[in-house]
């Protein structure tokens, strides 16, 4: 791996920390979940941002298959790579740790190292971040939502739309085509691995958040029909 990126990871890291820490000064009174919360939200737009910035050619996001990534594609993997890190770290300090979360931030640092270590997969790992992050300001949004009061709202309920409805559609719409393409590409054994992996994970928060959404509109329902029923 070149020192150049090692020095953007090591930096990355540092700057998560602090602001993370920045964020627990200046909001004493918001738990560590949504101060964490407000670092991932910024990480998952910047990292969407130069991630969109660094594809090559918008006509087929993922070409050239199996090719050395750019300058800006490096930069980008490694300002996510960063994040990863201390995300990983930190979440072992709250008090909700949970394994599919820590098995999705394991298999991203090891499948974006390996890509970065191997100068391999650029435009594969550029397109997979475009996928997995489009989703995250909307998955932090509810949950922030949350604690700031409106739990159970119109405005709650409608980021949990839209967070389905994004997260749906990029994992398991885009992602399943370009897991497909990495495996076929000339790519390391354990980048196609960690392709997998990674189509795994989101399938089984795809499930999960279809039979979340399906509870919460039939509650919504049927909190109406009552609703409407006591006024009759």
């Amino acid at each position: 791996m070149e020192e150049r990126i090692l020095r953007i990871i090591t930096l990355g890291i540092i700057s998560w920390t602090t602001a993370f820490h920045l964020f627990r000064k200046f909001l004493p009174k918001r738990s560590f979940e949504f101060c964490n919360r407000l670092v991932s939200t910024v990480h998952a737009t910047l990292a969407f941002t130069l991630a969109s910035l660094s594809v090559e050619d918008w006509t087929c996001p993922v070409c050239p298959l199996a090719s050395r990534p750019s300058p800006s594609q490096m930069q980008a993997l490694a300002v996510s790579l960063s994040y990863l890190i201390y995300d990983l770290i930190c979440c072992q300090f709250d008090k909700r740790v949970t394994i599919d979360n820590t098995i999705h931030h394991l298999v991203s640092i090891v499948g974006i190292g390996a890509g970065l270590a191997y100068g391999k997969c650029g435009s594969e790992l550029i397109a997979a971040l475009c996928i997995t992050e489009i989703s995250s300001p909307f998955l932090h949004l509810r949950e922030l939502l949350k604690e700031l009061g409106y739990r159970d709202t119109d405005l709650n309920l409608a980021a949990d739309i839209l967070f389905a409805v994004v997260f749906s559609f990029a994992r398991m719409v885009f992602g399943p085509y370009l897991a497909w393409v990495t495996l076929t590409a000339d790519n390391r054994l354990v980048i196609k691995a960690m392709a997998v992996g990674l189509q795994l994970v989101s399938a089984y928060w795809f499930f999960k958040i279809a039979r979340m959404m399906n509870y919460k509109l039939t509650k919504r329902v049927e909190s109406k029909n009552l609703v409407n029923t006591e006024k009759l």
